[in-house]
């Protein structure tokens, strides 16, 4: 599922943390949790989870005002 479809669910703090650590390996388990109860990606590990598109969508689409 393309990330704009789950972005305006995920909670603030998930939001906050990839903000802050924009391209980031490994995601920590609370920010994969709430990732996947908005209705993205479901992984089975903690890296590779976003793809590079979904990462130019935090840097530059999402806003800072959720």
């Amino acid at each position: 599922m393309e990330i704009f479809m789950w972005w305006l669910d995920l909670d603030l703090a998930s939001k906050e943390w990839l903000r802050a650590n924009l391209r980031a390996d490994e995601l920590p388990l609370p920010v994969l949790q709430g990732i996947a109860e908005a209705g993205g990606p479901h992984p089975d590990k903690a890296s590779g989870v976003l793809s590079a598109a979904d990462w130019d969508f935090v840097e530059t689409q999402s806003e800072f005002v959720d």
